[in-house]
């Protein structure tokens, strides 16, 4: 009886951190579309430091006064000059997707996301010539080939808006391959929660001056918009710690389920935000979109599983 009364509370648990993880990672992608596009706050570069600062502090917070995870210490100055190469890496990715959603729609967004595999195995084979089975990259063909078909079928279609897509998620998976390699010793590998309380005060320091040449009027226009609407600074706020709360869930997720899970409700995902994002900012769709949508999310889920077969 009590080890199915244990086994409830476990279930009970992993399903409440699903659900954080779910509403961690969209909230923060629909608050970035609602900021950037409908509530003129046009200064993605000044928002990914909101988010990079909260992430610094709360992962502080996390670490050593709450001790989540053990404290890792960084060993040597490789070391950290490979974790600021990761930051800046990490910077270019975040900017560009929130760059992206000033002009394209989330559905979109997340459609030219979902190639991140493709990119991935790209960077993965330039950095470390190892060949995957050819079933593996035969499985991209769809990845990309629903991304063509979706751009072809998006009415809000921006040329600028997608070049930051596809950069910010060829940055993405150059990061996790980057990572990979980096940190691949024993001795200097760090888990996702140690990395990012390294990564984020190095982001911000990068963004800082960045935010200051890219967008000087930030800080007028943050004070006014804080004086027109109520809510702004709560909204900042909001978007900014839930922005560390999913990688916090991301973290957890991972350690209490696998990294396959995470990857198969990473693909499902994607798919709600569509859903989540067409319902309330109501941007237009075509049947052709959504098509090439479908091909994608498929073709990441056959190259993951791919992947798993042949490893």
């Amino acid at each position: 009886m009590s080890s199915s009364s244990a086994s409830k509370k476990q279930a009970l648990f992993i399903t409440s951190l699903i659900s954080l993880w779910y509403s961690s990672n969209i909230g923060v992608l629909l608050l970035n579309k609602f900021l950037l596009s409908n509530y003129g706050f046009a200064f993605p570069v000044f928002l990914t430091m909101c988010h990079m600062s909260a992430c610094a502090i709360l992962s502080y917070v996390s670490i050593v006064f709450l001790k989540i995870v053990p404290l890792q210490r960084i060993k040597s100055m490789s070391q950290f000059l490979r974790i600021a190469t990761l930051s800046i890496v990490f910077c270019v990715s975040v900017v560009g997707g929130n760059i992206s959603l000033k002009f394209l729609p989330v559905s979109f967004n997340q459609a030219v996301g979902a190639t991140t595999p493709f990119f991935t195995a790209l960077f993965a084979y330039l950095m470390t010539l190892k060949m995957e089975a050819w079933i593996t990259y035969l499985c991209l063909v769809p990845v990309v080939g629903g991304v063509v078909i979706a751009s072809g079928g998006e009415p809000s279609f921006h040329l600028y808006g997608f070049i930051m897509c596809i950069g910010a998620t060829a940055a993405r998976a150059f990061k996790s391959v980057l990572q990979g390699v980096l940190l691949s010793s024993e001795g200097e590998k760090l888990n996702s929660m140690n990395l990012l309380l390294y990564m984020s005060p190095i982001a911000v320091i990068v963004l800082l001056p960045a935010a200051i040449v890219m967008e000087p009027n930030v800080l007028d226009v943050t004070i006014s918009l804080g004086m027109e609407h109520k809510f702004m600074a709560l909204l900042l706020f909001l978007n900014s710690t839930m922005a560390y709360g999913a990688n916090l869930c991301n973290f957890l997720v991972t350690k209490h389920t696998s990294a396959l899970t995470l990857q198969v409700l990473g693909n499902a995902k994607g798919a709600v935000a569509v859903v989540i994002s067409i319902l309330i900012f109501r941007n237009p769709v075509t049947f052709t979109g959504i098509a090439g949508y479908t091909m994608t999310v498929m073709g990441v889920v056959a190259y993951g599983e791919a992947k798993r077969r042949h490893k």
